[in-house]
């Protein structure tokens, strides 16, 4: 039988601290399926980028890193406002799984109250790889190139995501 995990992730934008969770959970499990979460949202400040470039960004960057995509799913899922329903929602989009991989309390809670098997991952210098923080920079012009795989950075690039994020932050504040 084939052991698949499980990794949630919104990627608003795919950084180095998700590429190593994802490294950590593929070295336990003989496949992952990687779940982009919150995938109907876009284009706001906390949300700036489609589901569609999210997962662009995720599969430029694990073969940018070399990660064996056979042993990868990736599915867009997106929130179903109900936490009661939300384990269920996942279910229905993605392979069988038997295993989360998660540091998100709410999510840890949720799967383990669902009967699966919760997983923490190591942190990767949580204070600098936080998607939070490379928008922030992004907005602020400050180097948050360093923060997310070189393939991330250059579709951002490509799509002119650091000037529809600033543009949005500015929505945002009301200016």
């Amino acid at each position: 039988m084939v052991k698949r995990g499980l990794y949630v992730g919104r990627f608003q934008p795919f950084h180095l601290g998700h590429l190593d969770a994802i490294k950590y959970a593929l070295e336990k499990v003989d496949e992952l399926i990687i779940v982009i979460g919150s995938a109907q949202y876009s284009h706001t400040a906390n949300n700036p980028f489609t589901a569609g470039e999210r997962l662009v960004m995720v599969r430029r960057a694990l073969q940018e890193a070399g990660v064996d995509y056979s042993k990868l799913w990736i599915v867009p899922v997106p929130d179903v406002h109900l936490h009661m329903l939300w384990v269920s929602a996942v279910e229905g989009y993605t392979p069988k799984f038997h295993t989360l991989y998660a540091n998100e309390p709410l999510t840890k809670r949720l799967f383990m109250e669902a009967g699966y098997e919760v997983n923490t991952i190591p942190l990767f210098e949580r204070k600098f790889y936080m998607s939070t923080v490379v928008r922030e920079k992004m907005v602020k012009d400050d180097s948050w190139m360093a923060l997310v795989p070189k393939s991330v950075a250059d579709f951002i690039l490509e799509i002119d995501g650091v000037n529809r994020l600033r543009d949005l932050a500015r929505t945002d504040r009301g200016s």
